[in-house]
C-alpha cells in the first residue's frame, strides 16, 4: 500500500515550499530512503510551513519560502509541538528539520547557514514503558475467539506482534511471501532497509495458517499484502491495525494498549532470561548498543528491586 502522497502532504503550503519538498523527496528517493522515513521527514517540514502560515505576520516570510525561515521560527514551532503533542514528537520533528535545512544548505546552496544552528533538541523524559502482562495479552486474544475473518485475522496479528517483538510498521507492511510456514519464520523489512528473518512459535504458526486459509477465500486474496481489510478487497494499513489493537484492548477492559508495548515486553522478557544483547539486537533490528539498555530498562529495574529485597539493606535494625 502506498503511504506517501506528496500532494496530500503539501496541501495548504505555498508553491515554493511544495516545490522544495518535491525536490527534496527526489533526493531522498535517490538515496534509497525508506518510504516511511521520507513520509516522516516531509510531513515534519510541511507541518512547519503550515504552522508559520498560521502565525500571521510573525511567520509571514518563512510561510512563503523555506529559505527565509529563521531560528525564532524553528523555536516557536518546536515549543508548539512540545505543548500540543509531546517532547518526543518534537524531537522527531527537530531531527527531520535538521536534514531538510542541511539539504538546503549543503546540496542546494540556497542558504548560507541553517536556521537549525544552535536550536537545542527538546529534552525528553526517560519513562519506563509498562510491559504487557501475559494475563492482559490473554484477555485481548480472548476477544478474537471465533471463526469470522476479522477474529482470525486479528488473532494472527496480535500473536505475531507478541511473539516476535516487531514494530507495528514492520508487521503492518508484510507481504504474503514474507511468511514461511515451512520454517515458521517471518521476513521483516526494518528501518533503514535492514531486513531480518525471525522465528515464531507453534501457536503463532497455527494462527497464521488459519488466517491464510481464510484469506484465500476473501475478497482481495490476489493482493500481495498479507493483511486484508474486512470489506472492499483492500489492504489493512498499519493505522488500521493500530485502531484495531486499541479497540481490542478496550473490549478486554484494558486501556493504553498499543503495539509497541509488546516490543518492550519482548525485550523485557529476553533480558530477564539473561539473553544475549547481541542476539536481541539482531532479532529486533537494532544497530545501536543503546537500544538493548533502553528497552531492557524495566527488566533491569526489576532485577535491582529483587536484589534490594534480598539484601535487605537497612531492614535489620
Amino acid at each position: 500500500m502506498r503511504l506517501l502522497n506528496l500532494d496530500k502532504i503539501t496541501l495548504g503550503v505555498s508553491g515554493t515550499w511544495a516545490g522544495f519538498l518535491r525536490d527534496w523527496d527526489r533526493t531522498l528517493r535517490a538515496g534509497n530512503y525508506p518510504e516511511t522515513t521520507r513520509y516522516n521527514y516531509l510531513l515534519a517540514v510541511a507541518q512547519l510551513a503550515r504552522y508559520l502560515d498560521g502565525m500571521g505576520m510573525e511567520g509571514a516570510e518563512g510561510a512563503q519560502d523555506p529559505t527565509r525561515v529563521k531560528k525564532p521560527h524553528i523555536e516557536a514551532f518546536q515549543s508548539w509541538m512540545i505543548s500540543s503533542r509531546s517532547a518526543s514528537t518534537a524531537l522527531n520533528k527537530h531531527k527531520a528539520l535538521q536534514q531538510f535545512f542541511k539539504w538546503l544548505t549543503v546540496d542546494e546552496a540556497e542558504i548560507d547557514r541553517s536556521p537549525m544552528e544552535h536550536v537545542k533538541q527538546p529534552r525528553t523524559a526517560q519513562k519506563l514503558i509498562p510491559i504487557m502482562q501475559d494475563d492482559d495479552t490473554s484477555k485481548i486474544l480472548a476477544t478474537c475467539r471465533g471463526k469470522s475473518f476479522i477474529q482470525v485475522r486479528d488473532e494472527a496479528i496480535i500473536r505475531l506482534l507478541c511473539n516476535t517483538g516487531a514494530r507495528l510498521s514492520e508487521v503492518g507492511f508484510l507481504k504474503v511471501e514474507d511468511i514461511d510456514l515451512n520454517t515458521d519464520s517471518v521476513h521483516y523489512h526494518g528501518k533503514g532497509s535492514k531486513d531480518r528473518r525471525v522465528r515464531f512459535g507453534h501457536r503463532t504458526a497455527r494462527a497464521l495458517s488459519r488466517y491464510l486459509r481464510a484469506r484465500a477465500q476473501h475478497n482481495g486474496a490476489m493482493l500481495p499484502d498479507l493483511w486484508l481489510a474486512d470489506r472492499g478487497g483492500r489492504p489493512l494499513a498499519p493505522n488500521g491495525i493500530k485502531i484495531m489493537i486499541r479497540r481490542r484492548g478496550l473490549a478486554a477492559g484494558l486501556t493504553g494498549i498499543h503495539a509497541h508495548r509488546w516490543r518492550h515486553t519482548f525485550a523485557h522478557a529476553w533480558k530477564r532470561a539473561r539473553g544475549d544483547s547481541g542476539d536481541l539486537m539482531l532479532l529486533m533490528g537494532w544497530t545501536s548498543d543503546d537500544m538493548p539498555r533502553h528497552y531492557g530498562a524495566s527488566a533491569a529495574a526489576e532485577r535491582a528491586q529483587e536484589t534490594q529485597v534480598r539484601m535487605g539493606i537497612g531492614d535489620h535494625v
